[in-house]
């Protein structure tokens, strides 16, 4: 397939639109969320908040994500598509700004909720728009590169943030926003309007496979567990658990932020190539291995950069993966599919936020014990990877 045929499809501008996907997943979790990381030291030293109330702050945002996952579908049932996500793409520019002055708890939690919900809107709604104009052969690679913008965000996260706390906290936030709206800006006319051209399948239609869609739903969610313990506690287990300090624990987020960048990238080109259950199961594996280094209590400090760079890079790399096997279980029906990847997020955002309210409380509670996290990690993984398998076997047994 030529390469012209991913960027311009039935009068689509394919590849703008990926841009403008890209955007969103680089300003509503890239930054909305993950900036809050290397922001939170500062805010609690500035007196902003305490400790305890920095906390709440950060999980208001994975309760606005949950939200939007939840009312993204529905709100575009009423409005048009580019409309939602130009009105959710403000929102979380105007959080950002809303942020920057300190006028209380209360204040601080919605705006933190609603850059939360823009994002997890942003997340139901763009990709599956995008990707319901890019032919078959190269959804793989059209994903990866529309949530290679989460990664992107990731790494800013750690190299932006640091510079414009120089300037000062609230300063910091009002460049988040500045940031947020040139990216705005620059998605503004890039979506599709209207619906995609149905896609011819090879074969004749057949009925969604919902068990096997139920699974992946469980999948997804076990993922979004077992990744808490990298995205929480690898830096400080490496900072503190194993005193080498917190600018050696920071090369470890940095190495996460890159590998994320370009983990879509990679998993969508794997799955191009062998299909999106293969790539995923592919995934699983390598998750596996990445947690059972710091479980199995390895502290070679090569070997946890490995395991830091494979968690990263599939902690965006699952993404397109999962939303590419939904497509593969519904190959008929576009709208099924769109409904099935809001589920599959709202189970991602509902896992993750339970996830890791249950590590910090593991953690309190077993005096500090990092290995446990990463072995509790490890299983629920392992579970996704058996649930996997046992669907195919059976499905592989019903044909």
């Amino acid at each position: 397939m030529a390469r012209a045929d991913i960027l311009q499809v039935a009068d689509v501008n394919v590849g703008r639109a990926i841009l403008s996907a890209f955007a969103t997943g680089l300003i509503g979790i890239g930054l909305a969320r993950f900036a809050y990381t290397p922001l939170l030291p500062a805010i609690i030293d500035a007196h902003w908040f305490s400790s305890a109330q920095a906390a709440y702050l950060g999980a208001a945002n994975l309760a606005g994500y949950l939200a939007g996952a939840l009312l993204g579908r529905p709100l575009s049932a009423r409005l048009s598509v580019a409309v939602v996500l130009r009105t959710m793409m403000v929102l979380a520019t105007i959080s950002f700004f809303g942020c920057s002055q300190p006028a209380g708890f209360l204040w601080f939690f919605i705006w933190r909720f609603v850059a939360g919900l823009a994002g997890g809107a942003m997340m139901v709604l763009a990709a599956p728009t995008v990707l319901a104009h890019v032919p078959l052969a190269r959804r793989g690679l059209a994903g990866g590169l529309i949530f290679m913008g989460v990664g992107t965000g990731v790494a800013a996260s750690g190299t932006l943030i640091p510079l414009l706390l120089r300037a000062g906290v609230e300063q910091a936030w009002i460049g988040l926003g500045v940031l947020s709206l040139l990216l705005t800006i620059v998605a503004w006319k890039g979506w599709p309007e209207g619906e995609a051209a149905p896609i011819k399948h090879d074969g004749p239609p057949h009925p969604p496979k919902l068990g096997a869609l139920r699974a992946l739903y469980v999948e997804y969610a076990l993922n979004a567990g077992g990744w808490v313990p990298h995205m929480i506690f690898l830096v400080d287990f490496v900072a503190r658990g194993l005193g080498q300090g917190v600018n050696v624990g920071s090369r470890f987020w940095v190495a996460f932020g890159v590998s994320a960048m370009f983990g879509p990238i990679l998993s969508g080109h794997l799955a191009d190539r062998i299909g999106f259950r293969a790539a995923l199961r592919t995934v699983f594996v390598l998750e596996i291995i990445a947690i059972s280094i710091p479980a199995l209590g390895v502290t070679s400090e090569p070997l946890l950069f490995v395991s830091s760079m494979i968690i990263g890079a599939f902690i965006t790399g699952t993404v397109p993966l999962v939303l590419g096997r939904i497509h593969e279980l519904i190959p008929h029906h576009p709208s099924e599919q769109k409904a099935a990847w809001s589920t599959a997020t709202a189970a991602f955002a509902l896992c993750q936020a339970i996830a890791a309210y249950g590590f910090s409380f593991i953690f309190a509670h077993s005096g500090g014990d990092y290995a446990i996290l990463f072995m509790i990690g490890a299983g629920a993984m392992s579970l996704a990877l058996a649930i996997d398998l046992y669907f195919g076997f059976r499905d592989a047994r019903a044909t």
